[in-house]
């Protein structure tokens, strides 16, 4: 998973990535202090995982990655080249999902580029710039198909599609928020690779103060959870600041410290929860002496599927899957004795992977 960061200039987006990642980007008071994207590596945190090195004794255990991009900053005309617009919209293109970074507080000691703060501006400021990316994409598309349409009838849906999708951005509405129920123009939909038909969550950056009541008091989060609702987007209340400060403790101190401030988890750990939630993922396990393994795939997908995660050939050559779900392998604390519980199965091509299910697969090449 790719998740890239965006926001506008001193917003708190290179310091939340920084939080996030424990990386060192350049973070400043000033506008463009990114120029290339930051690339950072993060493994998941799954206590599953643990629990499996343990019984198996696991030489090796890998968790699922998520990598955050930290995009350059944005700014209005950035769809006709200004600022570092060009770059960014390349980068953009390449994420499965846009964490889009909203400054939520005031603080006279950080500039902000528009002088005043308004979460609602700023996130129009940067939809706009990839409204009009995408309609020049779109119209490129229309003049293309519409030449090739008078000898490939089959291209006329896609063509209706382009001409609906034109008039929707021209109004000013990402294409995420585009309705269609149709199978195929959803379809043709993913495969325009339209920069506002990506998935986003807002992530409204607070002050500490407003982070223990999820922003509720905060009247910028609260216009931001507003806009995100009419959008069919998701929000995400975190302090950049509070989150540098954890990412220099060490993990018993993490605990204790968001135990005062009444915090659950870690910015970081909601985040990724909201960014599976989000695309629909679901992490399946596999288990033994040489390694323990958390596999990401998309939620329904089938045992062939997922079994092509690891390797092409066990997609291929695909026989059965052998099965049984971490919640039973934790509570029996034994493959074998689960194994005389009945709790393994073996499931066949149609069987739906599920979240934590512990896989066994066999195959032929």
């Amino acid at each position: 998973m790719r998740l890239g960061m965006v926001g506008l200039p001193n917003v708190g987006k290179s310091t939340l990535f920084n939080s996030l990642t424990l990386s060192k980007a350049e973070a400043a008071n000033y506008p463009f202090c990114t120029i290339e994207p930051n690339i950072g590596i993060v493994p998941v945190p799954d206590e599953r995982l643990l629990f499996l090195e343990n019984l198996y004794n696991a030489k090796k255990v890998t968790p699922a990655i998520i990598e955050f991009v930290d995009i350059a900053g944005l700014v209005r005309g950035a769809s006709k080249g200004d600022g570092l617009g060009n770059k960014f919209l390349s980068h953009i293109r390449e994420v499965d999902a846009i964490i889009h970074v909203v400054r939520c507080f005031d603080d006279d000691n950080i500039v902000h580029v528009d002088a005043i703060v308004d979460p609602i501006r700023d996130i129009e400021t940067i939809n706009i710039e990839l409204v009009f990316s995408d309609l020049d994409i779109i119209e490129r598309k229309i003049s293309k198909t519409s030449k090739a349409v008078k000898s490939d009838k089959t291209l006329q849906k896609e063509l209706d599609l382009l001409i609906k999708l034109k008039s929707h951005l021209e109004n000013g509405k990402v294409a995420r928020s585009f309705e269609t129920d149709d199978f195929e123009e959803l379809k043709l939909l993913e495969d325009f690779n339209l920069l506002t038909f990506k998935p986003v969550i807002y992530a409204a950056n607070v002050l500490d103060i407003d982070l223990a009541e999820n922003g509720e008091g905060n009247e910028f989060v609260k216009k931001v959870k507003d806009f995100a609702e009419i959008e069919k987007s998701s929000v995400f209340v975190v302090s950049a600041k509070l989150e540098e400060e954890i990412s220099e403790l060490s993990e018993e101190e993490k605990g204790l410290f968001l135990s005062e401030l009444s915090i659950n988890s870690s910015g970081l750990n909601r985040l990724i929860k909201e960014s599976y939630a989000l695309l629909g993922l679901i992490s399946y396990l596999t288990a033994g002496e040489k390694e323990v393994r958390a596999w990401t795939i998309k939620r329904g997908t089938k045992a062939p599927g997922a079994a092509g995660k690891i390797h092409s050939d066990f997609e291929k050559g695909f026989i059965r899957a052998e099965i049984v779900n971490f919640s039973d392998l934790k509570e029996t604390n034994s493959y074998a004795i689960a194994k005389e519980k009945g709790l393994i199965r073996l499931e066949g091509k149609d069987y739906i992977i599920k979240d934590g299910d512990v896989v066994l697969f066999r195959f032929n090449v």
